[in-house]
């Protein structure tokens, strides 16, 4: 809560009891909850960040993949990666977009 926020409410917000006294108690839990929060998001950033590499990693290795099956005369195979290419990059594509549009619009704020 900013300084405009709390002056706005009348309280501050490690005043879980709301008498308008931040006991030690108070403010100890109140920066262990913002502790844990700022974990979690770092937790969840990473996460993301995780998952749009391996999405970009996949959409590099799925070519490469398909001419290994080719290579290997395995052609039935080659056929079948080669049909669900189209599906594949678009949902991938997706994510991707969906990692960086949020991370663009969250940088805006």
């Amino acid at each position: 809560m900013s300084d405009e926020e709390m002056k706005a409410s009348g309280h501050h917000p490690a005043d879980f009891n709301g008498d308008n006294v931040v006991t030690d108690e108070e403010r100890d839990l109140y920066l262990e909850f913002r502790r844990r929060e700022l974990e979690d998001q770092d937790a969840m950033r990473d996460a993301q960040r995780s998952m749009t590499w391996f999405a970009l990693w996949g959409m590099l290795l799925y070519p490469a993949t398909v001419m290994a099956t080719e290579i290997f005369n395995l052609h039935q195979a080659a056929e079948i990666l080669g049909s669900m290419a189209s599906v594949y990059f678009v949902s991938v594509a997706g994510i991707v977009a969906a990692f960086f549009g949020a991370q663009a619009w969250s940088g805006k704020k």
